[in-house]
């Protein structure tokens, strides 16, 4: 499919936000405006300094206030405005929203099978909705540079997947951890998984110098 604008070299960060007390207790969370909790918001000025290191050129976000607050936090650490968008807002859930995963399953057996709310809004639909707002961002920025894109799990890995070509069902992209993120890059119309899921790496193991020959 082609998109305008200038269609040139960039890469997307694509930033799930930080924890929240529905992460905590496995509710569905949708559109309901549920804010970080405490380690969320630790999550989220952590890996800011790893981003920032990127030297983003934008940072965009959901409007829901579990992604703004993420992005947030990286915009005081690079003096970017937050530009938000509710296109990349998380897939709505209908009836199952605040429901915890165990509720869902004794009380819709047969939806559950697809993960599809049967009140909510079509796995295609968030795709399409998603997606495009990444064509748009990726269109906005200069050709060479990087922008940061805050979102939700299940709307990062439908957009995601939609841009590389590769179905949703089955899973072919594991999801998306809390605050951890997926860099893709177009180069000459077409879209490059590079990193997927990144977190914070753990401290590396001493090389055991001269022992390792021995």
């Amino acid at each position: 499919m082609w998109h305008g604008g200038a269609d040139g070299d960039v890469r997307l960060v694509l930033w799930r936000h930080g924890q929240t007390t529905y992460n905590v207790e496995r509710r569905f969370q949708g559109q309901t405006d549920i804010p970080l909790n405490e380690v969320g918001r630790r999550q989220a000025a952590r890996a800011a300094r790893y981003l920032a290191a990127l030297h983003p050129s934008a940072i965009w976000s959901s409007d829901l206030n579990r992604a703004a607050a993420t992005a947030g936090a990286l915009a005081r650490l690079t003096g970017l405005a937050v530009q938000l968008d509710k296109d990349l807002r998380e897939r709505a859930g209908g009836s199952w929203e605040g429901l915890s995963e165990s509720e869902i399953r004794e009380r819709f057996p047969a939806e559950v099978t697809t993960w599809s709310p049967p009140d909510g809004e079509p796995a295609a639909a968030v795709a399409d909705r998603a997606s495009a707002a990444l064509y748009r961002i990726a269109d906005s920025v200069p050709s060479g540079s990087l922008a940061v894109v805050v979102s939700h799990g299940a709307a990062l890995g439908m957009a995601a997947a939609r841009l590389l070509e590769i179905p949703w069902e089955p899973r072919v992209l594991g999801p998306f951890g809390n605050c951890q993120w997926s860099v893709l890059s177009r180069r000459r119309g077409r879209w490059r998984l590079l990193e997927h899921n990144v977190g914070i790496l753990p401290e590396p193991v001493p090389d055991g110098g001269a022992d390792d020959e021995s």
